[in-house]
């Protein structure tokens, strides 16, 4: 520590900006990566993340394209700037990967998500509960005498705000497909 009580590089005005460029951060990114519809393919990818500590938060693996059997691979990741571009450098390394796009950094996208939400209960909290699913546009899919299942599809922040105003109305499961996501424009 110098008189001034500041670490040599702590700061942007320093001679000997020591900070790492790509900040320390934690972001969120939603990756979308076109592969081989074969056998083994997500083993390989999801084997990538995991050998190396990474951590999935949502996963959806569809067949895009049946005639040249390709599939895309929607993952959504939290990393620093720095684990964010080794993923996708090593993505890109793998035999049965086509292309790996960085839907956060490419530009505007559009993620949903599909969630089913079971709700169990009676009188005022299931009137309650009709009246928030009509503001969220949530349908009734199922119903009981004790309980509703609900389906929403929006962007994950609203299922989330969703799921968190239905519990103490009576949440008793949820069933989550995950984020698909594509670009926006042309």
């Amino acid at each position: 520590m110098n008189a001034l009580h500041l670490r040599k590089g702590a700061t942007r005005h320093s001679a000997y900006d020591l900070r790492n460029p790509l900040g320390d951060r934690q972001e969120t990114h939603t990756l979308a990566v076109l592969v081989d519809n074969e056998a083994g393919v997500l083993a390989r990818v999801i084997g990538l993340f995991s050998g190396r500590g990474y951590n999935i938060e949502s996963l959806t693996v569809a067949e895009t394209d049946h005639e040249g059997h390709r599939s895309r691979i929607t993952i959504v990741t939290t990393g620093t700037p720095a684990v964010i571009e080794q993923i996708k450098a090593q993505l890109g390394r793998l035999v049965p990967v086509h292309e790996v796009h960085d839907l956060t950094v490419e530009g505007p996208s559009v993620q949903r998500e599909l969630a089913l939400i079971k709700v169990a209960g009676a009188g005022e909290k299931r009137v309650e509960a009709m009246r928030m699913a009509e503001v969220f546009r949530a349908r009734i899919v199922d119903t009981t005498l004790e309980s509703f299942v609900f389906e929403i599809t929006g962007a994950p922040d609203k299922v989330d705000t969703f799921v968190a105003l239905m519990r103490p109305l009576g949440l008793v499961d949820i069933a989550r497909t995950g984020v698909a996501a594509i670009t926006r424009g042309a």
